[in-house]
Parts: structure tokens; sequence; C-alpha cells
């Protein structure tokens, strides 16, 4: 049964419009078992009409990101967390695909290498943030140190509970230097996460993204909720946002996020660079 049949209205904050009523605002306190994954409501077209509209805004944000590239003045920070089998895999080959890969990268953070535990917890992070005008999209990213580590145990509280500031200080620092940073929490429930490896269990094409550690996890379902929703409270700023995307339905998924994106960029302002030779007098002969 996927999301138990909630219906339980505005995601996380009143007064807001479209796909912004995702949004959690500064502080905003989440409880996520109050945010329905099944939730369709901002697009009454159904699935259909949704991917018939999902190529559109692929090719908006192809556009947008070849302007967000020869404009060069600012880079952009996409951030996918999730439970195990949310999506994120599947946002980034859905909504950015139609993207130039020279100006995208994505970056998956996986177990921490020697290298990267000799050195404190945001190195490897910040080494992998977007130069001017490139797009970074962040596959489970500096937030699991906040998350498994908590949940598990690897780190005292006294450790990672001085990491949101560290976090919040971080984001800051890349917003004041340029980067817009758009945070994605793909929302599903416990069931369809079911629904989902049971689906990878019987198909041969993907049961090698099953793992051992997927069965696991689903034991910690309920700490993992708490850890998220401190996570959203403490770290949702006004510059640096996390949206709670109901993500039981991957084409609403798709299209709030390829939505939110398409906003933003275009609110940027950005602009073609004038040309770098005399057009009067440039000759091809």
């Amino acid at each position: 049964m996927r999301g138990a049949g909630r219906r339980r209205g505005p995601v996380v904050a009143e007064r807001t419009v479209g796909f912004d009523r995702y949004r959690v605002r500064p502080g905003q306190r989440v409880r996520l078992d109050r945010v329905d994954p099944e939730d369709t409501s901002e697009f009454r077209g159904g699935k259909r009409r949704a991917e018939a509209t999902l190529p559109e805004r692929r090719a908006e944000l192809d556009r947008l990101q070849e302007l967000f590239y020869a404009d060069g003045r600012r880079s952009l920070l996409v951030v996918l967390q999730g439970m195990d089998t949310s999506g994120k895999d599947g946002t980034v080959r859905h909504v950015f695909e139609g993207m130039n890969p020279q100006g995208v990268k994505v970056w998956s953070f996986k177990v921490p290498t020697p290298e990267e535990l000799a050195h404190d917890f945001l190195w490897r992070i910040h080494r992998r943030t977007p130069a001017k005008g490139e797009i970074a999209i962040f596959n489970r990213s500096h937030y699991e140190d906040v998350l498994i580590v908590r949940v598990h145990r690897l780190v005292p509280r006294s450790v990672w509970s001085k990491r949101f500031d560290a976090i919040n200080d971080f984001e800051r620092q890349l917003v004041d230097e340029g980067t817009t940073v758009v945070k994605f929490f793909l929302h599903i429930s416990r069931e369809e996460q079911a629904e989902r490896l049971r689906a990878r269990l019987q198909d041969p094409r993907r049961q090698w993204k099953l793992s051992a550690a997927d069965a696991r996890e689903r034991a910690y379902w309920g700490d993992y909720v708490t850890a998220y929703e401190e996570v959203l409270r403490r770290t949702s700023t006004e510059r640096a946002p996390w949206y709670v995307v109901p993500a039981n339905h991957k084409w609403f998924r798709n299209l709030v996020v390829s939505s939110v994106l398409v906003e933003r960029l275009r609110s940027l302002g950005c602009r073609y660079p004038p040309a770098t030779v005399d057009l009067k007098t440039f000759k091809i002969r």
C-alpha cells in the first residue's frame, strides 16, 4: 500500500504558490509523518499530461543551462538527499538528461576514503563544488555527516551536533561567492521503498543494485526520519533552501525538481556575454 492514503494538505508552508509550497522556511519544524509522499496536488493533469510536459521542461532547462554556462558569472549546486530507493539516480537521469555535460558534473559521496577521513568532514565536499558557469549535482552530500553518522553512532553527538553550524557557514560562503544552492529531499513512504526493493529483486537488470545494507537500513527508518527532520529545520535557509518533494510518484518528483530549477535559473538574470571580436570587421575567408 502506497502512502497509507494520507491526504493532509500543503506539504510544508501556508500561503505559497505553485511548487514553492514544498520549500521549508528557515527554522520551520517539519513532521515527515504529516507530509504525504503520494501528493500530486500541484499538478492536476495526471501522469500522462505530466510526462508530456516534462520534455518541454527539460528543453527549457537545457536552454537555461546553455545561457548559464555562457554567462559564466555564477555557479549552481543541486543537492539530492533521500532514503534508499527515493530516486536520486532517477532524478539525475530524467531531469538533467538534456543538459550539456561540459557544464554539468555529478558527484556521489560514498563511504569516506582513508585520505578523506584524515581531513575535516567538508574537505572532500568543497573540492567538488561547481566553478563559475558550472552546475554540480550532489547525489548524497555533506549531509551524510549529520545523518548516517548519527543514526549509526559513528561519532558522538557532541561531534555531529556541531556540524549543522559548519554546514550553514559552508553554504553561506558558497552563496556569498556566487553559488546558488538548492536542496531537494526526495520523500517516499516506507511502503513505497519496500515495493521498489521488491521490484529490483524481481528484475534481473536491476538486481545488481541490491546490497545487504538495503535490508539492514530499513530497520533504522524511524531514526533516519528523526535525523532528516532536524536537518530540514536547522539547515533550510533563505539563500540555501530545502524542498521536500513528494516522491512516491516518479513523474511528479521529476516535475517538481525540474520546475523549481527552471524558476531558480530564470531568476538569476543570466545573459549572453558580448562578442570578443569586432563583428563589423570580422571576416570569414
